[in-house]
């Protein structure tokens, strides 16, 4: 059974980091695409950053661009979100998904095609 289970979310100052973890299983990073994405209460879902499965290119929103880094660990079935200089404006559910591929369009992030597979998402909460 396909699975994404994320993981390291919590409550970081501003200005702080915070490394969001997304563990897959049942699929393979070779084939599917990872998206990370977020959604605030009341607010729309924003695609943040993505990484391709045939060649690991990475895309970044632009709200995200500097500060954050998506990385997959493919032996361990592992994506990362390395996420730095954090702002009260990040504070969402951040969650994974998979999709055939990642989409890049005018600063918007996404998963081309669409999502497959996605996880119930972490808290991050970014507050003094």
């Amino acid at each position: 059974q396909e699975q994404l289970v994320e993981s390291g979310g919590g409550l970081v100052q501003p200005g702080g980091s915070l490394r969001l973890s997304c563990a897959v299983s049942g699929f393979s990073l070779d084939v599917y695409s990872i998206g990370w994405f977020r959604q605030a209460p009341g607010q729309e879902r924003e695609g943040v950053s993505c990484i391709s499965a045939s060649d690991g290119s990475t895309y970044y929103s632009d709200s995200v661009k500097g500060r954050f880094t998506i990385s997959r660990d493919n032996m361990k079935d592992t994506l990362y979100l390395q996420m730095n200089s954090l702002k009260p404006e990040d504070t969402a559910l951040y969650y994974c998904a998979a999709g055939p591929g990642c989409s890049l369009v005018r600063g918007a992030v996404g998963l081309r095609g669409g999502m497959d597979y996605w996880g119930k998402g972490t808290l991050v909460t970014v507050s003094s």
